[in-house]
């Protein structure tokens, strides 16, 4: 009798197969190799989340400035902070979490320049007019700002 019930614990022994520690191992090297390469690139899409909000509040701002000078006889003179928030009330002029309108400096009748700035990466994204031509600045590091332009 004990060699039957020996025979039988073998035979259900071989029929069961499972993975062995090897492969386990191998498996848990592959994800962990793979997480490895994953994560920092992650790590760097929130910062660049912020600084895609604050270029999109500079352009926002400029599209409000402009419609300031359509309303003043295409002249940005006397154009700040607190004009383009009435004609735009979606551009935020202060926050500790999310991007907004910092300043409106040198309006004349032929330019501007419009500064949002965010707070998360301490980046600055300005749209300045001179005339005909239009730049876009920056200043700060991260992906949003490289070379001084966006």
């Amino acid at each position: 009798m004990p060699t039957a019930l020996f025979n039988t614990s073998r035979r259900r022994a071989l029929e069961q197969s499972g993975f062995s520690l090897i492969e386990l191992l191998v498996v848990i090297l592959i994800i962990g190799i793979l997480a490895a390469i994953a994560v920092p690139s992650f790590l760097n899409q929130k910062s660049k989340a912020q600084d895609a909000q604050a270029k999109a509040v500079a352009r926002t701002a400029e599209t409000a400035i402009e419609s300031y000078a359509t309303n003043n006889n295409g002249s940005y003179v006397g154009a700040d902070v607190s004009a383009l928030h009435s004609i735009e009330p979606s551009l935020l002029t202060s926050s500790s979490n999310q991007a907004y309108l910092s300043t409106v400096s040198g309006a004349t009748t032929t330019g501007y320049t419009v500064v949002a700035f965010d707070p998360v990466t301490s980046n600055q994204f300005s749209v300045v007019k001179s005339g005909a031509t239009i730049s876009r600045l920056c200043s700060g590091s991260g992906g949003g700002c490289a070379g001084g332009t966006w």
